[in-house]
């Protein structure tokens, strides 16, 4: 029986994926394929997001000194030294302003959107973002973690490992990625990926009635 991570099996159907993903603090000195990374990547961006801006922006490490200044900016934690890949997500609020047309007009030649709906979007989502104010940083960093979310399940899927990190220094992690000059670019998460080195068992959830809620929060979920 093969391990639940061996390269050799199968991809793993969603459900499963969810159920048997771990976060792994060690990794093995292995490589990764640049056939498994461009696969991970379409799997990543085919994420949704509001208005399908896209607006994230996201950095694979694989450079040596990148990597050391990405594991500093992480308070030195060694699994992203050990990890082959890291990804770093970030977000960027004001990516419509310059990337709104190609979009709008892949949805169009796609045939998801008609002629009016585009019209619509391209007067509605500048009003939109704009009425955001300070909330469309908040907005685009959700729309980078939905996309963090598809990467670590897509790895697990694949017999790979990963880890949402949430220890960092952001100005490092900016500076880690040459983005410390963009006030505007907002980290969402860093998530170290490879093989994994060992098996992490399962610590259990909490029973559904523990904090899931019928309706509102004075009603505990029951099937």
């Amino acid at each position: 029986m093969t391990a639940p991570n061996d390269p050799s099996n199968s991809p793993l159907d969603v459900p499963r994926a969810i159920r048997q993903r771990r976060s792994v603090k060690s990794f093995r000195d292995e490589p990764i394929s640049s056939e498994l990374l461009r696969e991970l990547l379409e799997l990543t961006v085919a994420a949704p997001s509001s208005w399908n801006l896209q607006d994230w922006r996201i950095v694979v490490i694989q450079d040596e000194e990148r990597r050391e200044r990405l594991m500093s900016a992480c308070y030195g934690q060694k699994l992203i030294g050990q990890a082959p890949l890291n990804f770093v997500f970030a977000a960027h609020p004001k990516a419509w302003r310059r990337d709104l047309e190609p979009i709008l007009q892949q949805g169009q030649e796609q045939g998801a959107w008609p002629a009016p709906v585009v019209d619509y979007f391209r007067k509605a989502i500048p009003e939109f973002q704009d009425e955001l104010g300070h909330r469309d940083r908040e907005y685009a960093v959700k729309d980078a973690m939905i996309a963090a979310t598809h990467l670590v399940l897509a790895a697990e899927s694949l017999g790979l490992a990963s880890c949402f990190m949430n220890g960092w220094d952001e100005d490092q992690v900016k500076g880690a990625i040459g983005a410390e000059e963009d006030p505007d670019l907002a980290i969402a998460v860093v998530i170290p990926v490879g093989w994994p080195a060992a098996h992490r068992p399962d610590p259990g959830r909490l029973a559904l009635d523990a904090n899931v809620y019928q309706d509102d929060v004075s009603r505990p979920y029951s099937s």
